[in-house]
């Protein structure tokens, strides 16, 4: 379930004033710095003369071949100076994420001409761009070998990614239906598809569990050879015989076949009491396998759900998000705080970690299958949409592991910068104690995504912002 990375149309803006000549010269320095950072692009060289727009007239002919080529964004970087009228009419008819950005004028030449006013430029494509209501990133008038400029894309690639699954939609499969005491998990259905073209397919619950029993019972064979191997690699307690792990493992392949079956993004589950009791185990651990491949929420939190998917496109789909519960503050740090729950996916677990599979140690239940395994450590990044009354907003924040004391079920703890002004700005609301969690810095991204997400308003959790960490 890995996600490509977007594919951006370069679009290099030039004028009939100014060196036309070192416009091509830097429109080819712009092509040379993307193929080294592995961008997918596609650009006018076959399109327009010299592969530039310098002319209004040169609109309809690159907007009917970005249209063709099915590109994510647009980058228009000013290759000499800009002709605003192209760049507000392009940026608006595709309807795309735009980047704007200009190389930094070099010295006068000895004469006092100089070959290019990129700066000037760019103030007024901008304009026209919020003219025209085009949401744009912006990055600032820097030399092409500066790594402000490889930041720069880099973050608005990953802003983009997270954007474009709203903007194709979100498909969450939600098993089962909210479990009836969480009435944080209530969410409006019908305003998530229209505000954010999010779309929950029911998966009825007695029908899930019936898949579940009846591909437990045909591959009955299959599932107790892989419940032994699992026997050997992982602690299990309280399982007397090999079908409760047969029954979590069925339910892993069922989980998957939805995902496949109906092009999900994500899953949202029920979890209990309807699966524990039919199943005869508690069947988080079948969470954190599906996990390793799509996000999965727990406890049917849709919104949870689309916070995963917007958090794991960020990060390219390059390694599992969890959906974790701000839990409880360091007994010994004042900027610590918990992450804890049980469903992680199995590839975040601590090296030299033995999973353990055992009793509910909250609920008091006679079965078993709750898994036990502490979570790696590194940078992370947290996310949290929600939303109330027709407001949504998109909490996003920074911080990284560090060391505490031992609990159970999955968790890492995390220090940041100023829990007082975290715990104060997720307790007001409209937020819940859910979070997606993902082992990255990627937090200016999320809040650069919210550009290019009507309705979604961001929410730095860090005093400086997403990029003041600790």
């Amino acid at each position: 379930m890995k996600k490509r990375a977007p594919l951006v149309g370069l679009c290099p803006i030039g004028k009939f004033v100014f060196s036309h000549k070192d416009a091509c010269r830097q429109k080819r320095i712009i092509q040379q710095k993307l193929r080294e950072w592995d961008v997918r692009y596609v650009d006018l060289e076959r399109v327009l003369p010299d592969g530039m727009v310098r002319d209004q007239a040169h609109v309809d002919t690159v907007v009917r071949y970005f249209r063709s080529k099915d590109i994510d964004a647009l980058f228009m970087p000013h290759c000499n100076f800009g002709t605003e009228g192209a760049v507000g009419e392009i940026g608006r008819q595709l309807g795309l994420p735009v980047l704007l950005w200009g190389p930094r004028d070099e010295m006068p030449e000895a004469d006092g001409t100089r070959l290019r006013d990129t700066l000037c430029g760019l103030f007024a494509s901008s304009k026209v761009l919020r003219k025209l209501e085009v949401a744009f990133t912006y990055i600032e008038n820097c030399r092409s070998d500066d790594p402000l400029l490889r930041a720069g894309v880099d973050r608005f690639l990953r802003a983009v990614n997270a954007a474009a699954a709203v903007r194709r939609g979100i498909r969450i499969g939600h098993i089962g239906q909210r479990i009836d005491f969480f009435w944080t998990t209530i969410v409006n259905e019908s305003e998530l598809l229209e505000k954010f073209r999010v779309q929950v397919q029911p998966i009825d619950m007695v029908a899930f569990i019936g898949r579940v029993k009846d591909r437990a019972r045909v591959n009955g064979a299959n599932y107790r050879r892989e419940a032994r191997r699992w026997r050997r690699q992982i602690a299990m307690e309280g399982f007397t015989d090999e079908g409760p792990m047969m029954r979590i493992l069925a339910a892993r392949d069922v989980m998957m076949e939805c995902i496949h079956d109906y092009s999900l993004d994500a899953l949202a589950v029920q979890d209990f009491p309807s699966l524990v009791d039919a199943l005869g185990t508690y069947a988080f651990f079948a969470n954190s396998l599906v996990g390793n491949e799509c996000p999965v929420a727990l406890e049917s939190d849709i919104h949870g759900a689309v916070s995963l998917v917007l958090l794991h496109r960020t990060m390219f789909g390059v390694e599992p998000v969890f959906l974790a519960d701000v839990t409880a503050r360091h007994p010994e740090d004042d900027n610590g705080v918990l992450l804890w729950h049980a469903g992680a996916p199995t590839e975040l677990k601590r090296d030299g970690e033995r999973i353990r599979l055992g009793r509910h140690w909250i609920l008091p239940s006679p079965v078993a299958g709750m898994p036990h395994f502490g979570l790696k450590g590194g940078p992370i990044t947290i996310a949290r949409f929600d939303g109330d009354s027709g407001y949504y907003r998109l909490a996003v924040g920074e911080g990284a592991s560090m060391s505490g004391p031992f609990t159970q079920n999955s968790y890492v703890w995390m220090k940041v910068d100023d829990w007082s002004r975290w715990e104060r700005i997720l307790i007001e609301g409209p937020f819940i104690h859910h979070v997606a969690m993902g082992y990255a810095h990627c937090g200016d991204a999320l809040i650069e995504a919210c550009r290019f997400i009507p309705g979604l308003t961001p929410v730095h959790l860090n005093g400086g912002g997403a990029s003041r960490r600790v």
